[in-house]
C-alpha cells in the first residue's frame, strides 16, 4: 500500500495563495508519505512554463504528484454545456501529465434538478467513455468516483446514490475507466461499503480514505472517528490482493497535526488488517 493525502484542509489557504503547491509538497515529504494529491482548482495559471517550474520543484524533493482531482459536469442538461465540460475536463488531464501525475479524479456531474435518472445516467456514461478514449496514451490513469459534493457545485453528485453509481460503472466498462473507491463516501451513503467494494474490486486504481460522523450526511470528521468500517475494508482489499494508492481525503482542519494522526490511523489500520 502506497499512502497519499488530498489537503482539504488546506484548500483555504491554498486557493486563496497563503499556502503554494510546493508548499503541500514539502509537508507531505516531511510527514513520509510516498506522494501527495492536488485539486485542480490549485492551478488556476496551466501556462507551459510555470507546470514546468512545479514539476521541476516536486521532483527537486524526490516527492511524485499522485493525483489531481477535479470536477467534470457531465449530467448538465444543456448538451453544449455537455460538450464543453469533455472538453475543460481533457485540459485538466493534459495539465496533470504536465505535472507528472499518475491518476486524475473524475466525476458524473450534478444532480440537476431538470437531468433525469435515465438521462443522468445515459449522459455521465457518454462523456466518461469519451474522456477515457480520447485520453488513452496520456500517462495519466482515470478514476470514476462514488462522490459526493465539492465546495464548487451547487448540487450534490448525481452519482452519490451507490445504485446509479454501479449503473454508471456498468456503462463504462467497455473503455476500461478505472474507479476511485470512495470508503467515507460507500460507508455514509450506503448500507454496506464492502459489498459496493467487491461490486467494484476489479476496476479500483485508487482508494480515498474520508471518515463522517453521521449516516446520510457527508460530515467530514478526523480519519478513524466517524462511521467509515476501514477494519473492514482494509480486510477486503487486501483479500482480494489489492495493494494500491490509498489517498487520504484528510477534512478535520486540525492542519499539519490531523494529517499525521490521519496517516498514522490509515498505517496501522492497514498493517491490522
Amino acid at each position: 500500500m502506497k499512502l497519499s493525502c488530498l489537503p482539504v484542509s488546506f484548500f483555504p489557504d491554498i486557493i486563496e495563495g497563503r499556502m503554494s503547491v510546493f508548499d503541500w509538497a514539502k509537508m507531505a515529504s516531511l510527514l513520509g508519505l510516498d506522494g501527495f494529491d492536488i485539486s485542480i482548482l490549485f492551478v488556476p495559471d496551466r501556462s507551459p512554463k510555470i507546470l514546468e517550474a512545479l514539476r521541476r520543484q516536486i521532483e527537486s524533493i524526490g516527492m511524485s504528484l499522485t493525483m489531481v482531482t477535479s470536477y467534470p459536469d457531465f449530467t448538465h442538461p444543456d448538451p453544449a454545456q455537455r460538450k464543453n465540460e469533455l472538453v475543460l475536463e481533457q485540459q485538466v488531464v493534459e495539465t496533470a501529465a504536465a505535472l507528472g501525475a499518475e491518476l486524475v479524479r473524475v466525476t458524473a456531474g450534478q444532480s440537476h434538478p431538470e437531468t433525469s435518472r435515465q438521462d443522468g445516467i445515459a449522459w455521465a456514461i457518454e462523456g466518461l467513455c469519451k474522456l477515457q478514449e480520447s485520453m488513452r496514451g496520456s500517462g495519466v490513469t482515470l478514476a470514476y468516483e462514488n462522490h459526493s459534493k465539492p465546495g464548487m457545485w451547487d448540487y450534490t453528485d448525481f452519482s452519490e446514490p451507490p445504485d446509479i453509481f454501479l449503473e454508471i460503472v456498468n456503462g463504462t466498462a467497455d473503455v476500461s475507466l478505472g474507479i476511485n473507491f470512495d470508503a467515507g463516501n460507500a460507508a455514509t451513503f450506503g448500507d454496506d461499503p464492502c459489498e459496493l467494494l467487491r461490486a467494484v474490486m476489479p476496476r479500483v486504481v485508487s482508494v480515498h480514505a474520508s471518515d463522517s460522523s453521521e449516516h446520510g450526511a457527508l460530515k467530514h470528521v478526523l480519519l478513524g472517528s466517524g462511521i467509515t468500517p476501514y477494519l473492514a475494508i482494509f480486510t477486503e482489499l487486501k483479500r482480494a490482493g489489492w495493494d494500491g494508492w490509498i489517498c487520504m481525503e484528510e477534512a478535520s482542519f486540525q492542519g499539519r497535526q490531523g494529517v499525521e494522526a490521519a496517516a498514522r490511523f490509515i498505517r496501522d489500520t492497514w498493517s491490522a488488517s
